[in-house]
């Protein structure tokens, strides 16, 4: 093999082969293809149903080769319960973004967790509303610039950035919460291990498995991809720390 016919990797075969949408530098497409790769090498592409809901992350039933569902804005728990309950023997697996989950979605995901449903939700948190044009989300950090809030987040007025993973980690239902962020490869190699974790707690009927992951929104943020990956590490993780916060296999 000449070194022009090395591979680099092999594509999952729950990954579709297909350019996505999404913007240069944008972390989506990373988030997806971990949770891609996790899927094919645990078996579990046949058996999984995937629940989408509204933001960038949308379209990701043409991304992964599994049978899918599509939720009205914020909805995507209460959908997944649903499909969960009606077909319990499937990997209900459900995909959204900050803006969806902890927006108008805060109902949904804290009554859902609370519940100990057994699904798993990946989280993935761009500290903004990326599909809609960059307003304010929930976890917009105190001082970003966003279209809504064009002299940057003021705290007096629309409160602090909300931190997921730890109120998620704090419900009974909950079997496993983390947060990790996709930045460098380090970290991509730890987010993958702690989805993974999200993926066999409901394995296991052990209940509610929950995976933030920090994400770049160059786009929105009016940055290139590396500024975008510097602001990961010296603006969001001191703000939403990196770390397990329930794992209830460890406490075994």
């Amino acid at each position: 093999m000449s070194e022009q016919e090395i591979l680099a990797f092999d594509k999952a075969d729950s990954i579709v082969d297909v350019p996505t949408h999404y913007c240069p530098g944008c972390q989506h497409g990373v988030a997806q293809r971990i949770a891609g790769e996790l899927l094919s090498e645990m078996g579990l592409t046949e058996n999984t149903l995937l629940v989408t809901s509204i933001g960038c992350s949308v379209f990701l039933y043409n991304y992964l080769n599994v049978d899918s569902v599509e939720a009205p804005h914020g909805r995507a728990p209460a959908v997944a319960t649903g499909v969960k309950r009606a077909r319990g023997d499937k990997f209900v697996l459900s995909y959204q973004g900050d803006g969806d989950l902890a927006s108008i979605g805060m109902a949904e995901i804290m009554h859902c967790a609370n519940r100990g449903e057994n699904i798993s939700i990946i989280f993935v948190n761009n500290t903004v509303y990326g599909m809609t044009g960059g307003q304010m989300a929930p976890t917009t950090l105190v001082g970003q610039k966003t279209t809504t809030s064009p002299a940057g987040r003021n705290a007096a007025k629309e409160g602090l950035p909300i931190r997921m993973a730890e109120i998620i980690g704090s419900l009974g239902g909950v079997a496993y919460s983390a947060r990790v962020a996709l930045n460098n490869v380090k970290n991509i190699r730890k987010a993958k291990k702690a989805m993974k974790k999200a993926f066999e707690v409901q394995q296991k009927e052990l209940g509610f498995g929950f995976i933030e992951l920090l994400a770049t929104c160059p786009t929105n943020w009016r940055m290139n991809a590396i500024q975008a990956n510097e602001r990961v590490e010296s603006e969001l993780i001191p703000y939403f720390p990196l770390g397990v916060y329930k794992d209830i296999t460890a406490e075994d």
